[in-house]
């Protein structure tokens, strides 16, 4: 008996990690409707018209999100009709994988492809460290903000992704991670989701919330809402719905606190000034509950743009009397790029002025030097030979 389970699991990634790297296999899905993406209603809906009892779908649902399954044959408490016929009809497709680096350091960088559409692809970035394993997903196809010192910003907005494709992301990590099937009272390799890939979160707040709570649901994938991270260059109007709709932690793209650099470097800040902006942060950390009403504050270190002890002073008096904690992010090259990354003495010192007027910061690790890890090259990469 133990042999036969261990085939058929061998059997299972077999079939997954072939759908997952084979753009070729979406080719068959493409008139099926995937399963993957609705929720447990939707589908209990499903089974319902299909004359089935509604426990069906539930079970269905389980193991989708819980258990990690493709294929509805591995379904086994599913009669076999009820499996030829979702079969006929539907498929569970997280996407495909395009190309997956890995780093000497261990991250992992993957381009994933959606609905057998070469423009439609994204990058999620697994991260992973002694105490936890942090996925950065994206949300959009390409980005419409054109921040100056980001490479997604030299992409044009192609689309919104659907919720199917933000949770499929999590989804082929975690089955890499080898997080799937899930074990409860186990931390999985995969622990801390952050949307701080392709795409600005808010700007497609409907879908990020539905993956979100497929992600969370505890009959589902079951990650931990806390353990989840929402990074906006500041939507200010919809920032305090993450506290009161979503519950999961909030980071701002902040890179300067003064208001008229920051509409230089980042165009959004003429719609959603600082002041607008660091109002909805109070509101937020007013109304969110203690496990994440910390700010993360995101800076890039600019070399001789916003690394001076002066821009240091205003960034402590920016986020003065909110829970925050400062992440300084060493500039990550790309070509074609205006900036520098500020020097490591420069980034210490800074980081040493905000800590020593009693804001908690830290510098950010640099990861993935070796494979294009700059948010969007390996987007740019692909969609230059897509032009080709």
């Amino acid at each position: 008996m133990i042999c036969c389970t261990i085939s058929r699991q061998l059997r299972r990634f077999a079939c997954l990690r072939a759908r997952m790297y084979s753009t070729a296999s979406s080719a068959g899905t493409e008139a099926r409707s995937n399963l993957f993406g609705k929720s447990k209603s939707d589908i209990v809906k499903i089974v319902e018209e299909m004359g089935q009892p509604a426990f069906r779908g539930k079970q269905i649902y389980e193991w989708i999100y819980s258990k990690g399954a493709t294929l509805f044959q591995d379904m086994a408490n599913l009669p076999n009709s009820l499996q030829e016929q979702l079969e006929r009809g539907y498929c569970v497709d997280y996407g495909q994988i395009l190309q997956n680096q890995l780093s000497v350091d261990g991250t992992r960088k993957m381009l994933i492809q959606f609905k057998n559409d070469s423009r439609a692809a994204v990058e999620a970035v697994f991260i992973p460290e002694e105490h936890r394993g942090t996925l950065c997903v994206s949300s959009q196809v390409g980005c419409s903000l054109s921040c100056t010192f980001c490479h997604t910003g030299t992409q044009s907005l192609y689309r919104n992704l659907t919720a199917a494709e933000i949770a499929g992301q999590y989804m082929i990590a975690a089955w890499i991670a080898k997080d799937l099937p899930r074990r409860i009272n186990q931390r999985p390799n995969v622990s801390n989701i952050v949307f701080m890939g392709q795409g600005e979160p808010l700007y497609n707040f409907r879908n990020v919330s539905s993956a979100i709570k497929l992600m969370t649901d505890p009959d589902g994938a079951g990650v931990a809402p806390w353990r989840i991270t929402i990074s906006t260059s500041g939507v200010a109007p919809l920032i305090p719905r993450i506290a009161t709709e979503l519950r999961v932690g909030l980071a701002i793209s902040l890179h300067a606190a003064d208001n008229d650099l920051r509409t230089e470097i980042m165009p959004i800040n003429k719609t959603y000034p600082l002041p607008l902006l660091m109002n909805s942060c109070t509101e937020f950390a007013r109304i969110a509950g203690p496990q994440n009403r910390r700010i993360t504050f995101e800076y890039v270190m600019l070399d001789g743009v916003n690394d001076s002890d002066r821009h240091a002073k205003q960034l402590v008096d920016l986020i003065h009397g909110l829970p925050a904690h400062v992440n300084l992010i060493p500039f990550n090259p790309w070509p074609g790029s205006a900036y520098r990354s500020s020097s490591a003495a420069r980034v210490a010192a800074f980081c040493g002025l905000v800590r020593n007027s009693g804001v908690h910061a830290s510098v950010r690790t640099p990861r993935g030097d070796d494979i294009l890890a700059a948010c969007g090259q390996l987007k740019s990469v692909h969609d230059k030979t897509v032009d080709a």
